[in-house]
């Protein structure tokens, strides 16, 4: 072919080139190529591409809108562009002026996307044609190792009776294949805060990409027949190579900060479980200084509510036990009683109300499949699952009461996010022991206590 088509993206090459398609329908091109042209055409800040996307300060080339100064054109690629076995090149199409900050996020319809990337695709270049059941290579993974869809150990899946082929969440109900058109996407995560994830398909905030992938990964272990599952399958799976694949070229993870770091660790474990690879199965054992929001979030400890595993803070503790950042209220905090709680001035309560908004209830689904599939020692965190079992069977109306009474004054009331102090029962999916999604609250009561 002289020219590729995927998702609104084309591709023209100098001279035809032999093309194939991975598992997920992610285009390759065989040997050398050279692109001459890319449509949406990329420019003055918009429709941006990046050759082999590189381990930064957090920075991307896709849109000059981006947040926080994290666009850098540098990164954008110069047309034509010469590729070879071994690269892989990543292509956007940009919000436009109408779209732009007005994208519903996925999960969270209440919420709009503030990043300008709208849709993005990548394309792989390699050495020879591949069978059509390979996954693509991840996006950083320049030795581009491929797995195969036929080395899937799909037996270690349950068939969980669950009888239905619609699943509740707090949108209400979704359908296999809007988790199958989510998932079969690639999914950008090089830049925190989400700031260039594409807003189209991929979950914006990590309380909603965690939610993400306890949803699909237990939709994939009930009774719905192998063959309807496989696409999302391959999605999931594929999602977990590419992660493994950044952590793998040196990258530091998705450390705890309120919600963004959640959702990363399980597709990881995910993905080497079932294609057998053990290295990508424990991550925190292969890369012992790997960051993952849900550890550095949980920890054990005396709580002021006498639990013994506890909510370590907005930015969680290091790898020693100790606060990740030294500003006040950051850090650790529930061993503490409400009105002795240290506190950032400009948002007193921060750490409580986090716990509570963005973090323990997006982490059920994740920590029952956790369970289910036994892989709590690939996990390699137990404070994290006991912490999730203490969030859905602690009885927290008394504690509730404690806080109101002790934080109904300043500087709490000040805090925009409780005026009247951290009154939680303003919010019912603040309280404990459910998540926020039907589906996995009904899970969970099935076979919390009943795993396979």
């Amino acid at each position: 072919m002289d020219s590729i088509t995927q998702y609104g993206i084309t591709w023209k090459f100098g001279a035809p080139v032999e093309i194939g398609q991975f598992a997920t329908g992610d285009y390759y091109v065989v040997g050398n190529c050279t692109i001459v042209s890319i449509d949406p055409k990329p420019g003055d800040g918009r429709n941006g591409s990046e050759l082999n996307p590189v381990l930064n300060d957090s920075r991307s080339g896709y849109d000059s809108r981006e947040e926080s100064g994290r666009y850098d054109s540098r990164l954008c690629v110069s047309l034509p562009l010469n590729m070879k076995p071994g690269d892989a090149l990543i292509s956007t199409i940009s919000a436009s002026a109408d779209e732009f900050k007005k994208i519903t996020n996925w999960l969270r319809k209440e919420d709009k996307s503030s990043c300008p990337v709208k849709s993005a695709c990548v394309l792989t270049c390699v050495e020879k044609a591949l069978p059509a059941d390979a996954f693509r290579p991840a996006y950083c993974d320049r030795s581009q190792k491929i797995y195969f869809t036929k080395d899937l150990r799909r037996n270690l899946l349950p068939s969980l009776p669950y009888g239905k082929e619609t699943f509740a969440t707090t949108e209400g109900q979704t359908t296999l294949k809007e988790f199958e058109d989510h998932f079969i996407r690639v999914w950008l995560d090089l830049v925190f805060f989400s700031f260039d994830a594409p807003a189209e398909y991929q979950p914006q905030y990590g309380r909603e990409l965690g939610r993400a992938m306890g949803l699909g990964s237990l939709i994939l272990m009930t009774d719905l027949p192998a063959e309807k599952k496989e696409k999302l399958l391959i999605g999931f799976v594929q999602n977990g190579i590419d992660l493994w694949g950044i952590a793998k070229s040196g990258f530091p993870g998705w450390p705890a900060w309120g919600g963004h770091g959640s959702g990363r660790k399980w597709p990881i474990i995910f993905a080497g479980i079932l294609l057998g690879d053990h290295e990508m199965s424990q991550p925190t054992v292969t890369l012992p200084n790997l960051m993952f929001g849900e550890d550095m979030q949980t920890k054990y400890d005396e709580g002021w509510t006498g639990a013994k595993v506890v909510y370590a803070g907005h930015r969680g503790v290091d790898k020693n036990g100790n606060d990740a950042i030294s500003k006040a209220g950051w850090g650790q905090y529930e061993k503490l009683q409400p009105k002795d709680w240290p506190n950032d001035p400009e948002e007193p309560g921060m750490n409580e109300m986090y716990r509570r908004c963005c973090t323990s209830h997006a982490w059920v689904g994740m920590a029952l499949a956790v369970k289910i599939m036994h892989a709590e020692k690939k996990w390699n965190h137990p404070a994290f699952l006991d912490y999730v079992d203490r969030w859905m069977t602690e009885d927290d109306s008394k504690s509730i009461q404690t806080i109101k009474e002790q934080t109904n004054k300043e500087p709490y009331t000040k805090f925009s996010y409780a005026k009247n102090g951290l009154d939680f029962t303003k919010s019912d999916y603040t309280w404990q022991r459910q998540t926020w999604d039907p589906f996995i609250n009904e899970m969970w009561a099935k076979y919390r206590n009943n795993l396979p």
